[in-house]
């Protein structure tokens, strides 16, 4: 079956799924394999579970007319992504970055939603999976679908501009991110701006933060970006107005007060407004759609228990984005103040160094107490209390409970699962 007769089976039947433990009525199923899964083995199941149709790739496994027989499961799910994309009369924005990719992208959907019928990535449904199963949701009234990609080395996110196509694209910025499969920094600047060198080959639009020497100096005289500054008017400005805890903005006459904390989050909210403003959405439109965004999953939530107020910050971690946080906590006002740090992952050769530098910063803080968790920052040279793991630390928790209440700072990476310590506190 060629890619145009599948297509014509989606849209009778316009839903994906790729898990039968989320089977619904009438999906299509593709059997993906995995390192440790062969979806094949599960078609009947999907099937019998209530999906139209089953895509798979091993001829033992098409029982019946049910069953569609391809090549490649995972390679006819991406081009059917880029059929359908094409199909659609859609506009498509991509962004990317090392830091803030999926708080940016709530945000300019938040914003965009107030004016278009919009779709965006769920969670951060972000890679060479995700982005086809994002851009599957793409209705036959959507107007604008939001499709933040992720990456951990080279080439990726060529790849995914090649699947999604976009008309627009923003990176959030460049930091010291998956240093184990980029190599340096250099080659996070390098992977990252794929999606810059995908725009600009194709004649398309490109938002920025004019304030990034990187990429102010990237895009050069490239004629069809749109930015944002605080201090160039040659763009649009916007004005940070503070973040004490939460971000505050200006645009134009309009003061934003938003519920995200720490200035890094500032770039964040602007990225939105500048998007919003390109796309025509009313400021009062703008203020209302930053105004009521509040962060979920593990990032940057604030949450009060126990007379704590705790900043969760656990969804991941890098050197660049943990510095932030840790800035951001000391300049917090409350006197009793307590970080709890996880392990940074996916930092290769720079693994015990980057660990050090974070441990050397946040013994120089003005903090009452840091809590370093995990196996790279139990190996560093420091005064502060190290544990190897989680187990660890939970232990020590129970027999020393925190005498004192104040702000708590719960950050690392995803693996580290360090929201656990919220049942402890």
């Amino acid at each position: 079956m060629n890619i145009s007769e599948l297509h014509q089976h989606f849209l009778a039947f316009p839903t994906v799924c790729t898990d039968t433990r989320k089977i619904t009525e009438n999906c299509i199923f593709f059997a993906l394999k995995g390192d440790n899964f062969d979806g094949n083995k599960y078609a009947a199941q999907a099937l019998k579970k209530g999906a139209k149709y089953a895509v798979i790739d091993n001829k033992d496994h098409a029982l019946s007319s049910q069953y569609i027989l391809v090549d490649n499961v995972l390679q006819t799910l991406q081009k059917l992504a880029t059929h359908h994309r094409n199909y659609s009369k859609a506009k498509v924005i991509s962004l990317t970055g090392s830091n803030g990719k999926t708080t940016t992208k709530e945000l300019i959907n938040a914003v965009l939603s107030k004016k278009y019928k919009t779709i965006a990535t769920k969670g951060n449904l972000n890679n060479h999976i995700g982005v086809p199963l994002t851009l599957l949701t793409i209705k036959e009234d959507t107007e604008i679908a939001i499709v933040e990609m992720g990456a951990n080395h080279q080439k990726e996110i060529e790849f995914l501009c090649h699947l999604a196509q976009p008309d627009f694209g923003y990176i959030t910025n460049f930091g010291k991110a998956h240093l184990e499969g980029f190599g340096s920094e250099e080659g996070v600047i390098k992977g990252k701006s794929e999606l810059y060198d995908y725009l600009c080959s194709n004649n398309k639009a490109i938002f920025l933060n004019a304030d990034d020497p990187i990429q102010y100096d990237k895009l050069g005289s490239y004629i069809k970006k749109f930015g944002f500054s605080t201090n160039n008017d040659q763009y649009y400005n916007i004005e940070f107005l503070g973040a004490k805890p939460f971000v505050q903005l200006k645009l134009e006459d309009v003061i934003i007060n938003s519920q995200l904390i720490g200035s890094y989050n500032f770039t964040n909210c602007a990225a939105a407004a500048l998007i919003g403003k390109y796309f025509n959405i009313p400021l009062e439109a703008i203020k209302m759609a930053i105004a009521s965004y509040t962060p979920q999953n593990n990032r940057s939530q604030i949450i009060e228990r126990n007379g704590n107020q705790i900043i969760l910050d656990a969804y991941n971690a890098n050197p660049t984005s943990m510095k932030a946080a840790l800035n951001n906590l000391e300049t917090m006002g409350e006197s009793n103040k307590i970080a709890f740090l996880g392990d940074m992952f996916e930092l290769g050769e720079t693994a015990i160094a980057e660990h050090q530098t974070i441990a050397d910063l946040a013994a120089q803080s003005n903090f009452t107490d840091v809590y370093l968790i995990g196996k790279h920052f139990n190996a560093t040279h420091t005064p502060l209390k190290t544990f190897d793991s989680f187990e660890a630390v939970a232990e020590n928790l129970k027999q020393h409970p925190l005498k004192q209440k104040g702000t708590l700072l719960i950050k690392g990476s995803r693996g580290m699962a360090l929201e656990r310590l919220l049942d402890i506190l």
